[in-house]
């Protein structure tokens, strides 16, 4: 498998949910490129020195749409995302486009520590299976198509 690149991202809540995942499947997540947004990234470093992260800005401050546009420029394969559903955002529409695209570009995408758990068990699976969809821009093109 060549090298992909993994996508992290926690809100405030839910960083340390994501470091305790992070923790447990370190060995794993060192063969992806890491990319994640600011403060995720900066807390990952510092529990998990060993990381090689890249990092982003900080969700509200345009992370999670430079993420968004990493997954429209094929950057990006695959992306955990523990969101804190109980608080309210102040960069809601962000975080709704970035899951939008993750959605839209078929990526392997899980939103709580179970589905992240099951994604890194079966990588290979959800990897070959996101190449056998066809890509957005050729639905677009079938959409553009239709009668109207």
């Amino acid at each position: 498998m060549t090298t992909k690149t993994i996508a992290l991202i926690a809100h405030d809540r839910t960083k340390p949910d994501l470091l305790e995942w992070v923790g447990r499947h370190v060995e794993k997540i060192q063969d992806f490129t890491i990319v994640a947004t600011g403060t995720t990234g900066s807390l990952i470093k510092k529990s998990h020195p060993q990381l090689a992260i890249s990092t982003v800005k900080s969700g509200p401050l345009g992370g999670d749409q430079q993420v968004g546009a990493m997954i429209a420029n094929g950057e990006i394969d695959i992306m955990i995302f523990l969101e804190d559903v109980m608080t309210p955002q102040p960069h809601d529409v962000d975080i709704k486009a970035l899951l939008r695209l993750a959605v839209l570009y078929e990526l392997p995408l899980a939103c709580n520590r179970i589905t992240a758990d099951l994604l890194m068990e079966n990588l290979e699976m959800a990897l070959k299976f996101r190449d056998e969809y066809p890509h957005p821009e050729q639905k677009f093109l079938e959409y553009l198509k239709r009668n109207v």
